[in-house]
């Protein structure tokens, strides 16, 4: 009885491991097909990306060239690239050092401050659009790097101060009491005690404040104008449009090179992006 008992327990386990591989394997050719056919689109000839095999009979890199040659992709790059990293430095500065501050001090308001963050949270940035826009054009900020980079960094600060305090709630105070002891002022224990070992979620908060940027198409388009202005979403877009939705192999090759480093960004910091995620949204 007890050997029938076992051989059913071990055939389900076994038939349980195999209906996951095979939900695994399902899940990863519908996300892999798409990726594995834009690839290829990007390396044929012609401006279709209709294809009657799903490798290229020819395979070419011209429309790569091309970006360079024919179009303006190389200072859109270099603008996106420039936005993006400022905004990630600036962001992380900024979460950090308000993440601290409601985590480790006691404050007239801190209650209050913290439920209006929450609150922001729960509308989406878009419904602000026009009030931006207002704002800008009173600041003399519109159409610039400087007034895009505003909305981005002041816009990721209710969220990824939640899930920054989140993760510094979940590290000892007697590190900061023994710190003060040994005559540490607030600034050198936020340095050298609370940023290294708040690496995870300093790590999860620089990715998405850089990938943000990086992909982002609505404010830019709203707050960027001038040619020479524009982020690699806008420019691509907008060439596209202006050849008459042709020329789609190439505008395929601009799509594989802008996520290229975001996918390289991904996997190296993998580790500590899980980590992050999971201490901040737990803890506290």
């Amino acid at each position: 009885m007890e050997e029938r008992i076992a051989r059913s327990n071990n055939k389900t386990s076994f038939l349980g491991k195999l209906l996951v591989y095979a939900i695994l394997i399902l899940i990863s050719i519908v996300v892999l097909a798409p990726i594995v056919w834009i690839i290829l689109s990007s390396m044929k000839e012609g401006d279709s990306l209709f294809s009657s095999t799903l490798v290229p009979d020819k395979i070419t890199f011209k429309h790569y060239k091309e970006l360079f040659t024919e179009t303006k992709f190389l200072k859109w790059y270099t603008n996106t690239l420039k936005i993006a990293t400022i905004n990630m430095i600036v962001s992380v500065m900024l979460t950090t050092l308000s993440a601290y501050a409601f985590s480790r001090f006691k404050f007239k308001g801190r209650k209050q401050s913290l439920i209006t963050l929450m609150l922001l949270q729960m509308f989406p940035s878009f419904l602000a659009m026009t009030a931006i826009y207002i704002l800008l054009t009173k600041m003399g900020l519109y159409n610039t790097h400087l007034g895009l980079l505003l909305v981005y960094a002041g816009g990721q600060i209710p969220y990824n101060t939640w899930l920054c305090k989140g993760f510094f709630d979940g590290i000892p105070r007697s590190l900061d009491e023994a710190a003060r002891i040994d005559g540490a002022s607030n600034l050198t224990i936020f340095r050298k005690i609370m940023l290294p070992l708040a690496k995870p979620i300093i790590t999860l908060v620089a990715l998405t404040n850089f990938m943000g940027p990086w992909f982002d198409f609505i404010f830019p388009q709203i707050i960027l104008k001038s040619a020479d202005k524009k982020t690699l979403a806008m420019g691509l877009f907008e060439w596209v449009q202006e050849n008459e939705a042709t020329h789609f192999t190439r505008f395929a090759a601009g799509a594989i090179l802008v996520a290229i480093p975001i996918t390289i960004l991904f996997i190296y910091l993998q580790k500590h992006i899980v980590e992050g995620l999971s201490a901040g949204a737990t803890k506290g």
